[in-house]
């Protein structure tokens, strides 16, 4: 890879000795290229972990342990027993690998249950379709809603057709461009829906491929706003819809939802850790989230991600490694319903912020990773590709924009560095809310190879002198 090259006017980096590292003007200094050089030195340990990560006793470890995992417990809803005993038999397993402080750390999370459902098309002729219900969504009365479907393609002609909409069901037929930009339609589209007067919403799944599968999700209702049903369809039968439409057939659809709503459940956030030789304080955290939708293992979003943050604590631990901060590994519980356990997690931690030196979290796939996702200062930026030359021999060296993730977003906007996984995403958002998404769609070298970048990253970090600068 090529080298940033960087030059500080009036600015310098200043070691202290609590460990912590700013930029400022001062007479004690510590230059780029010293930084570079403590770097470098690493090359032998990074190597080691991509060795046994990759190629010696670990290799397919984190893939195995997961499969365990979700095979034994399967999907993991927030609020659910699965995600209950999922919860029980981490803590347990952290402690059998012989990391330290294992605890769990309670929250009150959201508890929806989407129960029987159903969608018949009765008009122009008999179908039934695929349907998922979104979390939060309200049930239907139990004889269901049948109405007449209107189709739009985004929110703007939603509004401009809003007199068609009373009254009826309201499908959209949103072109999926990338995920940031069309998961909108699946927060939202109920909320715009009712303003309308529709009596429920069915939104096409946001999916970069489809073979007939329907991906649920949160949705969010707004105060002041009736609250329909509503549900995801299959990316076919929206645009089978939209097709009909425009030849001036009329669709009517009956809608069954049994989903409820209960009152929030018992949970807990998962952590472990290394405690740090040198400043035990400070810390660098490795995360993913334990919680699942109810379809599929879960074993994708973000049992993988999980995994690999537990897999990089026990590589460096199997190497007899202690780095001199505190490397915190926290499986999030609730993430698909917001990040609620990332929140409380946030409020519980935050007093002790400038002590975080960076904060990571794989949640978008554990395929071949392309590089790292990083926001932070580019000083901060500039030392993080160093850090990631050292993963060389795996080829995966590259530095992109956009480190935030639902669990770290806390943290990120309050100043601390942030990093995340970047991966296949068209292969992830194929999978991704689906029943589509278990142990088939792994890959256990490609496993092996996340966990190593994973490892590499949070070890360096956590055991250079300094912590890594902020703005």
């Amino acid at each position: 890879m090529k080298f940033l090259l960087f030059t500080f006017v009036g600015a310098h980096l200043l070691a202290l000795n609590s460990g912590k590292a700013i930029f400022r003007n001062d007479t004690s200094q510590r230059t780029f290229q010293e930084i570079k050089e403590e770097i470098a030195r690493y090359g032998d340990v990074a190597k080691a972990i991509i060795d046994l990560a990759v190629y010696g006793k670990a290799q397919n470890r984190s893939y195995e342990r997961l499969a365990l995992l979700v095979d034994t417990v399967g999907s993991r809803l927030s609020g659910s027993k699965g995600l209950e005993k999922a919860i029980q038999i981490m803590c347990q397993n952290l402690k059998e690998d012989g990391l330290e402080n294992v605890h769990l750390e309670p929250v009150k999370i959201p508890h929806w249950e989407r129960g029987e459902e159903s969608a018949v098309m009765l008009e122009p002729r008999m179908q039934k379709m695929a349907i998922l219900g979104l979390g939060s969504s309200i049930g239907t009365p139990p004889e269901g809603i049948t109405a007449e479907v209107l189709v739009v393609t985004s929110f703007d002609e939603l509004r401009r057709r809003a007199q068609e909409a009373r009254g009826k069901i309201v499908v959209y037929n949103q072109p999926y461009t990338n995920y940031s930009n069309t998961v909108k339609y699946r927060v939202q589209g109920a909320v715009e829906a009712a303003k309308v007067g529709a009596l429920a919403s069915l939104i096409r799944s946001v999916a970069s491929f489809s073979i007939y599968s329907p991906h649920t999700g949160i949705q969010e209702y707004q105060d002041g706003v009736p609250q329909i049903p509503t549900a995801c369809i299959t990316v076919e039968d929206a645009e089978m819809m939209s097709r009909m439409v425009s030849r001036g057939s009329k669709i009517v659809i009956q809608l069954k939802m049994g989903a409820k709503n209960y009152p929030d459940a018992d949970s807990f956030n998962t952590v472990a850790e290394i405690i740090g030789s040198k400043y035990p304080e400070q810390v660098v955290l490795v995360s993913g989230h334990l919680d699942s939708w109810d379809v599929g293992q879960g074993a994708m979003d973000d049992g993988g991600g999980a995994f690999i943050s537990w897999e990089a604590l026990s590589l460096i631990q199997d190497l007899g490694l202690r780095p001199k901060r505190t490397l915190r590994l926290v499986l999030w519980t609730a993430e698909e319903q917001g990040g609620v356990g990332a929140f409380h997690y946030y409020q519980s931690h935050k007093a002790n912020i400038s002590n975080y030196s960076l904060v990571m979290e794989s949640d978008a796939g554990t395929f071949l990773p392309s590089g790292l996702q990083f926001t932070g200062s580019e000083k901060a930026r500039a030392i993080m590709k160093e850090v990631m030359s050292l993963l060389q021999p795996i080829n995966v060296t590259q530095v992109f924009s956009a480190g935030e993730g639902t669990d770290i977003n806390f943290w990120i906007q309050d100043g601390v560095p942030g990093a995340s996984l970047l991966d296949d995403l068209y292969k992830y958002f194929s999978f991704h809310h689906s029943r589509g998404d278990t142990m088939t769609a792994m890959d256990p070298k490609q496993m092996n190879v996340a966990a190593a970048v994973w490892a590499v990253v949070s070890y360096v970090v956590a055991d250079m002198e300094e912590m890594l600068p902020r703005s």
